[in-house]
C-alpha cells in the first residue's frame, strides 16, 4: 500500500462520501443508475478509511454471500488472493 498525502486521503474520502450520497438520491429512479456511483464511492471510502474497512469486514463475516458479491463487484485484491488460495487448496 502506498502512502498518500493526508489532504489527498481526506479529499478522496469526501469524494467517496459524496458519491454514496449521490447513489442514494439516484437509486429510486428506474434503471441501474445508482449502482455505479455506489461502487465508486465504496471503493474510495474503503481505500481511505480504516474504520470503514472494519465495518465492511464485520458485515462480510455476518453476511458472507453479500460480502463475496461486493468483493467480486469491486474487484478487490484481497478477494482475488483469497479466491486463488481457495482454488490452490482444492487441488
Amino acid at each position: 500500500m502506498t502512502r498518500r498525502h493526508p489532504a489527498m486521503r481526506v479529499t478522496q474520502l469526501a469524494l467517496g462520501g459524496l458519491l454514496l450520497l449521490c447513489a442514494a438520491v439516484i437509486a429510486p429512479l428506474p434503471g441501474p443508475g445508482g449502482v455505479f456511483p455506489f461502487a465508486g464511492g465504496m471503493v474510495l471510502v474503503l481505500r481511505n478509511s480504516r474504520r470503514a474497512r472494519g465495518w465492511f469486514a464485520r458485515g462480510k463475516r455476518r453476511w458472507p454471500r453479500i460480502g463475496h458479491a461486493a468483493d467480486v463487484a469491486m474487484r478487490r485484491r484481497s478477494a482475488l488472493r483469497r479466491r486463488a488460495r481457495d482454488r490452490a487448496g482444492r487441488r
